[in-house]
């Protein structure tokens, strides 16, 4: 018997591309065939991705970006990339389409939608992107990440958490050692194309610790290329051991020796943070199409398991304080942890592959 196609559909950040990457893994093991549509700029983040998932470009664009030119080019090249998924869907005709967000998916969205494909999406965020909005009345399923989820009116929602990757669940749960006499570690991430405003200000609240504390540091810190050299003088001259690195291919091993996490609040660092659970600092990206970031960290913070620091304002005085009150006060580190581990849904990718199967039929 022919193994069924299983298409997913996925933008060009880690936050699309790693819930997709998880269900890929899963899909893989329960005996489908996978196929990951993107557009060349997805397919730099693919890399992840196991080596059966078939890989498929297509032609897409945004009209919410670029110059005049670009924008009046971006329907033909939707458009395009619309006929070029159908023409593919005709030969070999996907069971289901599973769309992640971001404008890549479009193509791939529309066809199985022109189409009549068993069809959903996966929301990672507390608010609902462009992309998945514009589909989300128009496909069988809607699975949150994030709960509750802002979802247009009408359109109901099944939380199924934000599915990690293998490498993330092989750390679930890993016990969490408080900072003692040894050393310590610190991981800072800004989303897969790292944060400038991490690299402003982070360095130099770690120079405002206290020697002791300083000279025990082990700093990964996930920084774009550009701001690199910076970076890694402003540990240097604070006499803190530090890796600075554009994108990290081993965050989980990181993450699970980790002490303290000081990252952007994307949906899927959150749920990296939770799986494992480890005590957060967490600093929403400002821009974020409704100030989504913002809504995944409340979870956290509500619970106890992260403080929340506003990019407006950052002041890397208060943050020298709060990393020295976590690190200092292992009871209250072990208690975020906990409080974190308890937001996480290592099964995340079950509960969406069950809601897959079901549409399939």
């Amino acid at each position: 018997m022919a193994k069924r196609l299983a298409l997913i559909a996925a933008g060009g950040t880690g936050g699309h591309m790693f819930p997709a990457q998880s269900l890929a893994e899963l899909l893989l093991a329960e005996g489908w065939r996978v196929r990951l549509s993107t557009d060349d700029r997805g397919a730099r983040y693919a890399g992840g991705f196991p080596d059966q998932v078939e890989r498929s470009i297509v032609k897409s664009a945004t009209t919410a970006r670029g110059g005049v030119a670009g924008k009046l080019g971006a329907p033909f090249k939707i458009a395009a990339g619309v006929l070029a998924a159908r023409a593919e869907f005709r030969k070999d005709r996907p069971a289901v389409v599973i769309g992640f967000g971001g404008y890549p998916t479009i193509p791939a969205m529309a066809a199985a939608l022109s189409m009549g494909l068993p069809r959903m999406i996966h929301e990672q965020n507390g608010v609902m992107g462009r992309v998945n909005r514009l589909f989300a009345r128009r496909v069988h399923r809607v699975a949150c990440g994030t709960w509750p989820t802002e979802l247009p009116a009408g359109v109901e929602g099944v939380h199924t958490g934000n599915p990690v990757r293998n490498a993330v669940l092989g750390h679930a749960s890993a016990p969490y050692q408080a900072a003692g006499d040894g050393d310590v570690h610190l991981l800072v991430i800004g989303g897969s194309q790292g944060a400038r405003v991490l690299s402003d200000v982070i360095p130099a609240a770690i120079a405002g610790l206290p020697d002791t504390l300083r000279a025990r540091l082990h700093v990964s810190h996930q920084a774009r290329a550009e701001d690199g050299e910076r970076v890694i003088r402003a540990y240097q001259q604070a006499g803190v051991r530090a890796e600075v690195e554009p994108f990290f291919t081993d965050v989980p091993d990181r993450l699970a020796r980790a002490q303290l996490v000081i990252s952007r609040s994307g949906a899927s660092s959150i749920a990296d943070i939770c799986v494992v659970g480890r005590p957060a600092m967490l600093i929403p990206f400002a821009a974020a199409t409704g100030d989504h970031q913002t809504a995944n960290a409340r979870a956290l913070e509500s619970a106890g398991a992260a403080q929340i620091y506003p990019e407006a304002g950052l002041d890397p005085e208060r943050m020298t304080r709060d990393i020295r009150a976590i690190l200092e006060q292992p009871a209250q580190a072990r208690a975020m942890a906990q409080a974190a581990l308890a937001l996480g849904r290592p099964d995340a990718a079950r509960r969406l592959y069950e809601l897959v199967t079901e549409i399939a039929k």
